[in-house]
């Protein structure tokens, strides 16, 4: 009699925190299909994993610990779940391994390549013996830092000589930026096309070949409580430079901190308006942020390829002391015949 009175408490008990826990699922789900911009709405883009994983957990408990199947509570809660695991699922579904890949593995015979390490460096953090530990390693051809601030900028000019190329915009309010090229830079622009307060920067790399990439580097504002209430001004920059990529008739890239997850509308419509590829797509999520909450990490640091691109190989790199992992891509140049 026991056993089972502490059967039915348990049963109880579980089936209340499914229904609370399905009832935040579907609000933050509605939340997240409202149109509008303020960040109440916009921040439930990015959890839509765990939103899966959530609903996953409740369907388990709801089959598991039910003992009548057919009670209104019990559907309700189980097609909201399952219709919260099929919404989101839809969304990430691009970045798993079961989704055909939209950037092709390069070539074994690909003469031409370029490697680009972007690493959001958290401003705060003074622990860049790490991050300089891996650029000596991985010797990429540029490397963009984030967040960097005149500190950082002191501690990568004296570590980095082979890098003779340089683009220095050092800031203390989160949105410095700096780039370091081992092969020739030029048309080099620090442009501010939101906020004043906000950069990003535009060049050429010239390749050996004497094949010029149009690069974008990017570090728009997010919008979250204690920055952009909104996400118009990310959006904004975003999709201005869809329009800037689109526009160029050569190789384009576009790479750094975005300050949105792969799955998001934005990102989405970012990709759609510029014609760009994501090389993670059929491969992962490639989870940058946040390095010490292993459950709550998303896709924030990207790359966008032009047609023009294939893929040696992509990489979260470790951790350096910053919120965010490195993310290190190296990247061949298609023959012209591959490119149409």
């Amino acid at each position: 009699m026991l056993s089972t009175d502490w059967h039915s408490a348990l049963e109880v008990t579980l089936l209340g925190i499914s229904t609370v826990i399905t009832f935040v699922c579907m609000s933050v789900t509605i939340l997240s299909l409202l149109p509008f911009n303020h960040w109440i709405c916009r921040i439930w883009e990015f959890p839509r994993f765990q939103l899966v994983c959530i609903g996953l957990f409740n369907v388990i408990i709801l089959l598991c610990f039910n003992s009548s199947y057919f009670e209104p509570l019990f559907l309700f809660s189980l097609i909201t779940n399952l219709a919260v695991i099929i919404f989101h699922g839809l969304w990430i579904l691009p970045y798993t391994r079961i989704y055909k890949k939209e950037v092709l593995r390069a070539q074994k015979d690909c003469e031409t390549s370029l490697s680009i390490l972007t690493s959001n460096v958290l401003m705060t953090n003074r622990n860049a013996q790490k991050l300089i530990e891996q650029i000596l390693y991985y010797q990429p051809d540029i490397l963009v830092t984030l967040e960097s601030d005149i500190w950082w900028q002191q501690q990568l000019d004296d570590a980095l000589t082979h890098y003779p190329h340089r683009i220095a915009v050092p800031q203390d309010n989160l949105y410095g930026m700096h780039v370091y090229s081992q092969i020739p830079l030029s048309n080099m622009q620090v442009r501010y096309t939101v906020k004043d307060s906000i950069p990003s920067i535009e060049c050429e790399a010239k390749l050996e070949n004497g094949v010029l990439i149009k690069c974008f580097f990017v570090h728009p504002e997010p919008p979250s409580p204690t920055e952009a209430k909104t996400a118009k001004p990310r959006d904004k920059e975003l999709l201005l430079y869809a329009d800037e990529a689109k526009n160029s008739n050569g190789p384009v890239i576009v790479t750094g901190d975005l300050n949105d997850v792969a799955w998001s509308p934005t990102t989405r419509a970012f990709r759609k308006q510029s014609e760009l590829y994501d090389p993670r797509i059929g491969r992962g999520f490639f989870n940058t942020f946040h390095v010490y909450h292993w459950w709550a990490r998303w896709p924030l640091d990207h790359i966008f390829l032009s047609k023009h691109f294939s893929l040696v190989s992509i990489k979260r790199l470790a951790d350096i002391g910053s919120d965010h992992f490195p993310l290190f891509t190296r990247l061949g140049l298609k023959h012209e015949d591959e490119q149409k």
